[in-house]
């Protein structure tokens, strides 16, 4: 099965690769597994499957769904969603209208802080697809106004800063269910040390079936301690680089390649999904 990486995005985000180029940059780097999980849209997928087809890189198609958490937003990653699935594709495109909903938001902040920019330079980075922070940052160095995107972070866009706006999220079990609905294979994301025992139970609980384990953020201690909790709560374990791009200039994420896992983990993740269909199947 080879070097396997289960989360990374493409331009289809907030990646600043193209979905073709970032199945490049995984044969490259000598990945033979992917999973594209850009934020809130498979757009991505069909042009990152046909590379990987030709290229000898298996894409999974995922996403990464922003949810409410106990504590807040939550990242979900979900594995073998269907593209052509007309409820899920219904779903994430209202997520994507509130997407924009909140850069409009947060661009009338950045002017009334003095930070001039406009929704249509925002959108010019996202290339029409899912609009995120990153995108307005980008927008704000190319404007002059932070010499990176670093800088736009600590200044004006991260939390309790000016221009700071919370996403519009969904229920986490909303999200679970609807991921389940169609046999997909859920995994919270980069939870740091709120991965405890109680709070995993309580995401297990919810619908949630794995939790990430190998993640940038995460050290070695960290990362036996979820794997111990999550092996102990019957949760499957993920792990990739989240990669967006060798030149975005955030902490948090790890070089193409850099930080891979094990292939049982993937075959736990299919049995999973394989079982869901035939229960679908079945119904």
């Amino acid at each position: 099965m080879g070097s396997i990486d289960l989360h990374v995005h493409s331009t289809a985000s907030d990646g600043e690769c193209p979905p073709a180029e970032v199945v490049q940059r995984a044969q490259a780097a000598g990945l033979t597994t992917i999973a594209l999980t850009d934020h809130d849209t498979l757009a991505g997928l069909e042009a990152a499957v046909q590379e990987g087809e030709a290229r000898g890189v298996r894409v999974i198609a995922g996403c990464e769904f922003s949810v409410a958490a106990d504590w807040g937003e939550m990242h979900l990653l979900a594995y073998f969603l269907p593209v052509g699935d007309d409820g899920l594709n219904a779903f994430l495109a209202g997520q994507r209208d509130g997407r924009r909903r909140r850069a409009e938001r947060i661009v009338e902040r950045l002017n009334g802080a003095g930070a001039s920019v406009t929704l249509e330079a925002v959108l010019r980075e996202s290339r029409g697809e899912a609009v995120g922070r990153p995108h307005v940052a980008r927008a704000l160095v190319n404007g002059g106004v932070v010499p990176d995107v670093d800088t736009a972070f600590r200044k004006y866009l991260g939390w309790r800063q000016p221009a700071f706006v919370p996403k519009e999220l969904p229920p986490l079990t909303e999200v679970t269910a609807l991921v389940r609905k169609v046999g997909a294979v859920t995994s919270a994301a980069h939870l740091r040390d709120r991965a405890s025992r109680s709070s995993l139970r309580r995401l297990r609980e919810a619908g949630v079936d794995g939790v990430e384990v190998h993640h940038p953020v995460h050290d070695e201690v960290r990362a036996q301690r979820i794997e111990r909790l999550a092996g102990e709560l019957g949760m499957l374990p993920t792990g990739g680089t989240d990669w967006h791009g060798d030149d975005v200039a955030m902490p948090n994420r790890a070089p193409l390649g850099s930080l891979t896992v094990p292939e049982q983990w993937l075959t736990a993740l299919e049995e999973l999904h394989e079982q869901r269909i035939s229960q679908l199947e079945a119904t």
